[in-house]
């Protein structure tokens, strides 16, 4: 598509929000010598990346960014390590112009002393992250076999936090939404303004015993339709 309408910048969302569809760092690293030979700059937003099946899927890293001057890779902290009141993230490159540029352009006090503390312990935890991410996928794959059984629901695989699903026409997801908030007091995301009108919903992977309570909160709403 790109050869034939050329940009100056490439932006890919990796996994994609809100479908989860990952693209594996193998063909992450083709579409950037692709990107190098047109001259075009790639960036890429990682923010979703921890939660992928592949080990060791990030850009962040010195060689991969040495080797691509053309590359950017972006991503924030607080989707992977669930702290978004710190508003951390982190932009990585080897072109030392546009990281030059971006330094004098970032205020002196760009975190607050929250955020530093943060950065300064994060590490600690390092294990701990990679053990609970294990579970996390874990519990993902479950939690899509068990969506999946729901008549109605059509689950889109993911490698992000979330599942993306698409609803048959019994039910729209503005509706299913709001029985769910009132008689459920649960909380999702519809996808009719995200996609221009089609019915689909997003829903987040939390630990099981929340993960359950949706299931049980579908069948009741959707068997009943």
């Amino acid at each position: 598509f790109f050869n034939e309408h050329p940009v100056e910048t490439l932006v890919v969302v990796n996994p994609d929000n809100p479908s989860g569809n990952y693209l594996p760092k193998s063909s992450v690293l083709k579409l950037a010598d692709w990107c190098s030979e047109k001259g075009i700059k790639l960036l890429m937003d990682e923010s979703f990346v921890d939660f992928s099946d592949e080990e060791k899927a990030t850009l962040l890293n010195q060689k991969i960014l040495d080797s691509y001057p053309n590359l950017s890779v972006m991503k924030s902290i607080s989707k992977s390590y669930g702290v978004p009141g710190l508003r951390l993230g982190i932009l990585a490159s080897g072109d030392k112009d546009l990281i030059a540029y971006m330094k004098k352009d970032v205020a002196i006090w760009n975190i607050n002393s929250f955020g530093e503390y943060y950065l300064q312990i994060a590490g600690k935890y390092e294990k701990d992250y990679v053990n609970a991410l294990k579970l996390f996928r874990t519990e993902r794959e479950r939690f899509f076999k068990e969506l999946s059984s729901i008549k109605g629901l059509r689950v889109i695989p993911s490698q992000a936090n979330y599942l993306m699903v698409e609803l048959d026409n019994r039910i729209q997801a503005t509706e299913l939404t709001k029985k769910l908030l009132i008689k459920h007091n649960i909380l999702i995301k519809e996808l009719t303004a995200k996609t221009n009108g089609l019915n689909y919903l997003r829903l987040a992977v939390r630990n099981t015993e929340d993960n359950d309570r949706l299931l049980d909160a579908l069948r009741q709403e959707l068997d009943s339709e």
